[in-house]
């Protein structure tokens, strides 16, 4: 098998150059392996039929053998569809004269089209408030731009309805909309939901108008869609007791409140939803230290909620926003702590934080249904300017790769034990600050086994790579092909590529050629036949610190 081995730097940890042994047994199942990866999400919903946003929407399904949900912001709110940062807009609600609601469903039409045409299916948000139904409309439209204060976002849009009735009639006449339109049997695939963070400035209303807007919202929405399956409450990370108390007390009501439309006890509630970030750092030399712990305890905190519900045993989860931070649209020139957006330090992050997701899930006895990557593309931007995305002016960047990875793996999960990992608490509690966390995430069906490896550090630095071997138990003997998919810093690496041309903004026909071809998936060499004999197949590899490798055993 081929390996290659990358120039060490000065900086090592007590583990740096101990060799790692990692051992998947297949015949040790650990769950199936739910897509949850395969969720994404952005604030502006008009760059999904733009050029890039075709286009990387198109990618995201072609990288998942299931369909792929989609949630964004501003698919209610009033203007005329022009995309800008934080904002966006689909004019589905207006009022004549008197009064009446006037209905325009051209854009909203655009953008779901848009998305079923890549077979992509909504995580709709009912939100946000429609300028002529806003109880505080002006100023609506905000101008936020990166260095701004961030709470110049928070306008009109974000307050209660001047009359619920009319907001649960929008809503009704929304499902409708897309049921005519789409037809049923589409539409009873997609997932609903209610607004997003409600407990900061995104809702100018009180929990209790809150839940009353929900209500609203869920009456009017069953009843064009009586098989709907609308959730909630989209809370920021539930790191602190406010937050906690807000989901839980939303819980409650659904469960047990009176219900503000309909006067009856409990309001539908088949998805509970929440959202956990990270918190990057600049350090005193100028590094960037991450905080995957910040992330994993805000996902353990919302689990532990949810599991103290008895009636929400087996009633899905979707994390619906799961970033290393939290604003995709600040980028590093004026928030320097997002400097790793555009190397392998997300991508690494991406599939440490991801694999560890999925032990919380276990751990708590939670149906995880979704974590949202808050990440897509900011149309028109510069070339790699650091927004937390997926593509830049649809080059893929390093951590696009690690979904498309994911999407290779097939089967259920099953059982890997790593003398570099590092114990989900310590993980969970403290980060990854000490020694690096180098393990790997299994899975296997009839004809195949897919490893997921990892070299994760929280310190954006150089350091010695890992000398990794890795055995795998339960294959049947014989002929096999082995391939090697590799995220580093000189493959499937656009950013790399970008550099070494001297950092066009303007690139040539042939560079930026170079740079989409640089963005793909990359093998390690080519695959190769190997022969598999009991008691295990071994493969000894070398992986760089902040790469994610993939190894296939097809037979």
């Amino acid at each position: 098998m081929c390996s290659v081995i990358f120039g060490a730097a000065a900086l090592s940890s007590r583990q740096a150059d101990a060799p790692v042994d990692i051992r998947v047994d297949t015949r040790l199942g650990r769950g199936a392996f739910k897509p949850i990866w395969a969720w994404f999400g952005n604030d502006e919903p008009n760059y999904a039929y733009m050029r890039d946003g075709q286009k990387l929407l198109g990618e995201l399904a072609a990288a998942s053998p299931v369909p792929v949900y989609f949630r964004t912001h501003n698919l209610l709110t009033s203007g005329d569809g022009t995309a800008a940062l934080k904002w966006g807009s689909t004019n589905v609600y207006t009022e004549d004269a008197n009064g009446r609601p006037v209905y325009n469903w051209t854009i909203l039409d655009r953008i779901i089209d848009t998305y079923l045409a890549r077979k992509i299916k909504p995580l709709f948000q009912l939100g946000f408030m429609p300028e002529a139904l806003s109880s505080h409309p002006q100023p609506y439209r905000h101008f936020w731009k990166p260095g701004d204060n961030y709470n110049d976002i928070y306008t009109g849009w974000s307050y209660p309805p001047a009359d619920y009735a009319k907001w649960g009639e929008l809503v009704y006449q929304v499902g409708k909309h897309v049921a005519d339109k789409y037809g049923r049997p589409e539409v009873d695939t997609w997932w609903w939901e209610v607004w997003n963070e409600p407990d900061i400035g995104y809702w100018h209303g009180t929990p209790e108008e809150f839940m009353k807007l929900y209500d609203f919202a869920a009456e009017g929405l069953r009843r064009a869609l009586p098989n709907a399956r609308i959730g909630g409450p989209e809370v920021t990370g539930p790191n602190g007791a406010r937050t906690q108390g807000i989901l839980r007390n939303f819980i409650e009501h659904c469960l047990r409140g009176t219900n503000y439309a309909t006067a009856k006890t409990g309001t539908p509630l088949d998805l509970v939803t929440f959202h956990a970030k990270g918190a990057p750092q600049v350090m005193p030399d100028g590094h960037v230290r991450m905080s995957v712990s910040n992330q994993l305890r805000a996902i353990a905190n919302g689990f532990t909620v949810a599991a103290s519900f008895p009636e929400l045993k087996g009633v899905p989860i979707v994390i619906g926003e799961s970033d290393p931070e939290g604003c995709a649209a600040c980028p590093v020139r004026t928030n320097p702590s997002n400097a790793y957006r555009n190397g392998t330090m997300f991508s690494s992050y991406t599939a440490e934080q991801l694999a560890r997701t999925y032990e919380l899930a276990d751990r708590h006895g939670v149906n995880l249904l979704g974590a949202v990557s808050w990440a897509f593309e900011f149309e028109g931007q510069p070339y790699f300017d650091g927004f937390r995305d997926l593509s830049t002016n649809g080059v893929a960047k390093p951590v696009l790769n690690v979904f498309r990875m994911l999407g290779l793996m097939r089967g259920d999960r099953v059982s890997v034990d790593s003398s570099g990992a590092l114990p989900l608490d310590e993980v969970r509690d403290r980060s990854v600050r000490g020694a690096p966390d180098i393990s790997a995430l299994a899975t296997a069906d009839a004809r195949s086994v897919s490893v997921l490896v990892w070299n994760y550090h929280d310190d954006d630095l150089p350091a010695p790579p890992a000398r990794i071997t890795l055995s795998i138990e339960g294959p049947p003997d014989g002929r096999a092909t082995l391939t090697h998919y590799r995220v580093d810093t000189d493959h499937s690496n656009a950013y790399t590529a970008w550099k070494a041309m001297g950092s066009p903004q303007l690139p040539t026909a042939a560079q930026r050629e170079t740079l989409l071809k640089a963005g793909e998936l990359q093998m390690l060499g080519s695959p190769e036949r190997v022969s598999i004999q009991r008691p295990r197949f071994m493969v000894p590899l070398t992986l760089p610190r902040q790469g994610v490798s993939l190894l296939r055993l097809v037979w």
